[in-house]
């Protein structure tokens, strides 16, 4: 899954070699971002899983001081390994935060913002629900689980790659470390995602 991730980020990047004319991160610009990724070890220790993942969807509006909210949704799952089977951990949750720019490149055309490339790094807070094998206790050799469904909150420190392809389109790429409180299940899991975003005006 890593070396797919990869494989794309870098895909991605060679569009940027273009020239670009518009500016970037004028206030008052929003975007919509998609997001998909793996969690922790992307479900290796399952083999016959799909392994584990993250999609995400967010809406961001850029700031006069260069910053960024973001308020989305995401989707997590995670197995465990069981036995012969897995069971299955789900994260439906919802985030607020922002992120700040500290590097770019310098661009080829200064004189109408032409930066392509973006480094900002925040931090989100979060809170949702958190489900373990979607509700059931029993598992199928008669053991009881212990762990059950809970409200969760907890707070995702980011950082992350924004590169503008074209005048609307970027390519995003991110590695955020999710920590929650009021989890049965592990507080912490680290999520690497590539996404897109759409700058809507």
């Amino acid at each position: 899954m890593r070396k797919y991730l990869f494989i794309t980020m870098c895909a991605f990047l060679s569009l940027w070699a273009g020239k670009v004319s518009a500016q970037r991160y004028l206030p008052g610009q929003t975007g919509l971002e998609l997001r998909l990724g793996g969690v922790d070890d992307f479900g290796r220790n399952v083999r016959h899983l799909r392994g584990n993942f993250q999609i995400g969807l967010a809406l961001s509006r850029y700031n006069r001081n260069r910053s960024r909210w973001v308020v989305g949704a995401d989707y997590v799952k995670k197995h465990y390994a069981y036995k012969e089977t897995a069971v299955p951990k789900e994260q439906f949750t919802a985030e607020a935060g922002c992120l700040f720019p500290f590097l770019s490149d310098r661009g080829r055309n200064l004189a109408h913002g032409g930066r392509t490339v973006f480094l900002p790094a925040g931090l989100s807070a979060l809170a949702g629900y958190e489900r373990v094998n979607r509700n059931g206790r029993l598992l199928y050799d008669g053991a009881t689980l212990l762990h059950k469904g809970a409200f969760i909150y907890g707070f995702a420190p980011a950082l992350e790659m924004e590169a503008f392809l074209t005048d609307r389109w970027a390519f995003l790429f991110n590695v955020r470390q999710r920590v929650f409180f009021g989890s049965s299940v592990g507080h912490f899991h680290t999520v690497v995602a590539v996404g897109l975003k759409y700058i809507i005006d």
